[in-house]
């Protein structure tokens, strides 16, 4: 494609030449000077210019963290690739490259304007994530199906398409498919599609398009029950109840027990099961439902926590800034006396004193900020012990719930053992009426092998009762651990923030004390 390059040295996208393109880019005036010869941060740059430098590969780009417009054309890029990083990116030129595949755009998710013009682009695809995007340029490409377009119509702002050049624009049908797939369109191939076009091939599509709404009406209900399966599911385990709102743990209990699915085959033992399953199931959705009331309690405990933290530090903040709203005011009249005080010894006295009123600001905010420590420090440690509590109790009641299950199945497993052990004497005595599976029989050997089989079942399904009872009890002591964590430390770094903006304000009005100081005496 890039015949202009064939004979050229490819060209190594590195940091040299991104600071030369930095460099050239920016300012003329004597701020650019300046910049340039102190060095031009890239996570500040939001435009960059890389076009017609022979590049072959996209490299080391993830500096430029607030980059909005990136121009890569005419290069002989084959893969696009390393701009993961560029999530701000909102325009972005790749035309007149070698690109054969659209790839590699999945987190540029503002962005806008792509162009893709003159590549060996075959398929539209992998633009799932561009959901602002408006503007597309894939003229002179390899694109030759018509059900690429039918791809676009998910992205619900595109306003202008390029296509000419490629295989698919000499279609008889072209310019009307689009119309009338793509109907938002007003722009196609660098012309204004007219509203007479749109209804022409509304009308000679109608059939099409309402087949295609149908499936896609369809496609989109599926997705929507999916997501709130999925958000159901997520609430669910932030409560650490999920998939106990129903027989799945009890389900879970015969998925690997071969033993016990054999004795299911016994008489009676279907019934004592459909009664053992029934009673499990209830005692599974009891502990779902107060799972998510407790849930509900603790969200409610953070949630006004949270609040009296943030009502707290904004009461805080407002008695600092009325203190240095007045101090303010004291500060201009006193470095206006000091520069109209010709005495030296009357300077310095002014200026001892205007030093002593700093410190007293100093003292006075530290003590603010060690008064606001001290109560938010009683409030976390009030919050811990409610939320720790909340934790325990729930807990406490699940492991209470959990032991029910045991008992069940305790009880189940005493029938089971009954029943087998009689299948067993009947079978040895010859009175057994029913007739029982090859794989069932072949466990009424002895009494021994019966009593390990039914055994081999109830250990199965205890443990799997104890591991699902231990992950729940281990989850929310996480939980709950690493919240109280998080909010000893989100404490540790206010406190740092708040000393070191006082220390930077206090030293701010005592450098301007000190410099007015300095010129009054050279004066």
């Amino acid at each position: 494609m890039n015949w202009l390059y064939d004979s050229v040295e490819p060209r190594v996208m590195d940091e040299d030449l991104l600071k030369l393109a930095v460099g050239e880019q920016g300012p003329r005036d004597e701020a650019g000077q300046l910049a340039r010869q102190e060095g031009i941060l890239f996570k500040d740059v939001l435009s960059l210019r890389l076009d017609f430098q022979n590049i072959l590969r996209i490299d080391s780009l993830w500096q430029f963290e607030n980059l909005r417009k990136l121009q890569l054309d005419n290069n002989i890029i084959e893969k696009i690739e390393g701009l993961e990083r560029l999530v701000h990116l909102v325009w972005l030129d790749l035309s007149f490259n070698n690109i054969e595949a659209i790839e590699g755009l999945d987190t540029l998710v503002n962005l806008e304007d792509l162009s893709l013009f003159n590549n060996r682009i075959s398929k539209i695809d992998s633009l799932d994530a561009l959901v602002k995007l408006q503007v597309l340029s894939l003229g002179n490409n390899e694109i030759s199906h018509m059900m690429n377009i039918i791809y676009l119509r998910r992205f619900k702002d595109l306003r202008t398409l390029s296509l000419s050049g490629n295989p698919i624009a000499e279609e008889e049908d072209y310019k009307m498919f689009i119309c009338a797939y793509l109907p938002d369109l007003v722009y196609l191939d660098f012309r204004r599609i007219d509203d007479h076009m749109k209804e022409l091939a509304e009308i000679k599509h109608q059939y099409g398009i309402d087949e295609l709404k149908q499936r896609e009406n369809l496609s989109q209900a599926q997705l929507d029950d999916e997501r709130a399966q999925r958000e159901e599911l997520e609430e669910h385990k932030a409560a650490f109840v999920e998939r106990l709102n129903g027989s799945f743990l009890f389900d879970s209990m015969y998925a690997e027990d071969v033993e016990g699915n054999k004795l299911a085959h016994l008489p009676g033992v279907s019934e004592l099961l459909q009664a053992y399953k029934d009673k499990f199931v209830i005692i599974c959705l009891n502990i779902f439902e107060y799972g998510l009331k407790q849930q509900e309690m603790r969200k409610v405990e953070l949630d006004t926590f949270n609040e009296c933290v943030q009502e707290a530090i904004q009461e805080n903040r407002e008695q600092g800034k009325r203190r240095i709203a007045k101090f303010e005011e004291a500060h201009l009249l006193s470095l206006n006396a000091i520069r109209d005080e010709s005495e030296v010894t009357n300077l310095e006295m002014k200026v001892a004193e205007h030093s002593k009123d700093i410190t007293e600001l100093f003292d006075m905010l530290m003590t603010l900020e060690m008064q606001l420590v001290e109560q938010l420090e009683e409030t976390i440690n009030t919050f811990e012990r409610n939320i720790m509590d909340l934790v325990a109790l729930f807990i406490e009641n699940v492991q209470s719930l959990m032991a029910q299950c045991r008992d069940l199945e305790n009880h189940h497993h005493e029938k089971l053992l009954e029943i087998s052990i009689n299948t067993l004497e009947k079978i040895l005595k010859g009175e057994l009426d029913e007739d029982l599976p090859y794989d069932v029989r072949a466990l009424f050997v002895d009494k021994d092998t019966i009593v390990n089989a039914v055994g081999t079942s109830h250990d199965l399904h205890l443990l799997k009762i104890d591991n699902r009872e231990d992950e729940l009890v281990t989850r929310t002591n996480s939980w709950c651990s690493h919240l109280v964590d998080a909010i000893h430390k989100d404490e540790i770094m206010r406190n740092r923030r708040r000393v070191k903006e006082i220390h930077q304000y206090v030293d701010h009005v005592q450098n301007e004390l000190d410099n007015l100081e300095c010129s009054e005496i050279i004066d």
